[in-house]
C-alpha cells in the first residue's frame, strides 16, 4: 500500500537536520583535538578536554541518527557512497574510534599521557579531514552506471577533496577555539582569543576558493547560481554577515557570541551546499526520489524516529544546561 503523502522531503529534512546537528555539536570537540598540539601546556590540554568531557559522546549520537536514517530512507546512497568512499569512511571511523579510546585512557595515564594526547589529536584530525573529503566527493560527484559506482577506489581523493578536508579542519578548529572562549577563562581564554582570528582567515580563504572552484567544476551549480539572481544568494551573504559578527564579537571580547556566529557560518555554508546540489543526493545523476526506499518502509521508520528525536533533543539540551558553567583549571568531569 502506497503512502498517501510524499515522505521523501520529510526524510531529507530529518537527515539534513541530523547532519548539521552532528557538525555543530561534534565539530567543536573535534576542534579541541585539532588544537591540542598548539596548546601551551598539559594543564591547558586537561582543561580543553574537560570542557567537552560531559558532552562529547552524546554529540556523536547525531552521527548515528543521520547515518541510520540515510540507510533506511535512501539506500541507494550507501550502494554508491560506500564503494566510492571505502578508504575515506574507514579513515573517518578509525579516527573517531582512536580518538574515543585516547579520550578515555588519557585521563588515567601517568607516564604515557603525552602519547594519548597525540593519539587524541591525530584521531581528531584524521576524522575531520575524512569528513571534509567526503563532503568534497559529494560536491564533485560520482561515476555511476545503472545505479552502481563504477569509478576507482581513489577517485574520491583529488585536489578539491584535499582542499575541502583541510577546510573542515580549519572550520572545526574555529568552532573549538570559540568554544574555549565560551567555556574557559584566564590565560587559556586569552590564547583562544588570539588564535581565533587566524583560524577565521584560513576558513575565509578556503570558503572563497571552494566558492569559485565549485561552479567551475559543475555546470549545474554554475547555472543555478549565475543564470539568474535569486534568494539563493542570501545564503553566502548570511555566511559573510556571520563572519563579520564574529570579528566584531572578538574585538569587543564577547564570550558567547563568537561561538554562535561560528555556528552561523557553518549553517549558512551547509544550506548553500544543499541549495547547490539538491535534489541530487548522488550527483550528478540521481535525485532524492531515485534513491528513496519504498513508501511503506519510510512511513514505518518515520513513526519510530518521531519518538526518538525528541528524546535525543531533550538529552542534548539537558546535558548542555547542566554543564553550562565555566571550566576551570584542575576541574575534572571524568
Amino acid at each position: 500500500m502506497e503512502s498517501m503523502f510524499d515522505l521523501v522531503p520529510i526524510w531529507a529534512g530529518i537527515i539534513g537536520f541530523g547532519i548539521i546537528m552532528y557538525v555543530l555539536m561534534d565539530g567543536f570537540d573535534l576542534g579541541q583535538g585539532i588544537l591540542f598540539p598548539f596548546a601551551r601546556n598539559e594543564q591547558d590540554r586537561d582543561t580543553m578536554m574537560n570542557s567537552v568531557a560531559p558532552v562529547w559522546d552524546g554529540n556523536e549520537t547525531w552521527l548515528v541518527l543521520g547515518g541510520a536514517g540515510l540507510l533506511a530512507a535512501f539506500p541507494l546512497v550507501y550502494t554508491v557512497f560506500l564503494p566510492a568512499l571505502y578508504l575515506g569512511v574507514f579513515v573517518l571511523l578509525a579516527g573517531l574510534i582512536f580518538r574515543g579510546v585516547a579520550f578515555e585512557f588519557r585521563f588515567k595515564a601517568r607516564t604515557s599521557k603525552y602519547l594519548w594526547s597525540w593519539s587524541f589529536s591525530v584521531g581528531s584530525i584524521l576524522a575531520t579531514f575524512a569528513q571534509g573529503a567526503v563532503v568534497g566527493s559529494y560536491i564533485q560527484g560520482f561515476e555511476t552506471e545503472n545505479f552502481r559506482y563504477v569509478g576507482g577506489a581513489f577517485d574520491w581523493l583529488t585536489p578539491f577533496t584535499v582542499l575541502t578536508g583541510l577546510g573542515m579542519i580549519a572550520g572545526y578548529a574555529l568552532l573549538g577555539s570559540t568554544w574555549l572562549i565560551l567555556k574557559t577563562e584566564g590565560a587559556l581564554q586569552d590564547w583562544a582569543y588570539r588564535i581565533t582570528p587566524r583560524l577565521l582567515v584560513m576558513v575565509v580563504a578556503v570558503f572563497i576558493v571552494i566558492s569559485i572552484w565549485t561552479p567551475l567544476m559543475d555546470p549545474m551549480v554554475m547555472s543555478r547560481w549565475f543564470d539568474q539572481l535569486s534568494l539563493i544568494w542570501l545564503l553566502p551573504v548570511g555566511a559573510l554577515i556571520s563572519m563579520a559578527i564574529l570579528v566584531r564579537a572578538l574585538i569587543k571580547r564577547q564570550e558567547a557570541l563568537p561561538f554562535v556566529a561560528t555556528m552561523g557560518i557553518f549553517v549558512f555554508t551547509y544550506l548553500g551546499l544543499a541549495a547547490s546540489k539538491l535534489p541530487y543526493i548522488v550527483p550528478p545523476s540521481y535525485t532524492l526520489w531515485d534513491a528513496a526506499s519504498a513508501g511503506e518502509s519510510q512511513l514505518f521508520l518515520l513513526i519510530g524516529l518521531l519518538f526518538v528525536i525528541p528524546f535525543v533533543l531533550m538529552y542534548t539540551a539537558w546535558t548542555y544546561w547542566v554543564f553550562r558553567g565555566k571550566v576551570k583549571a584542575g576541574m575534572g568531569y571524568h
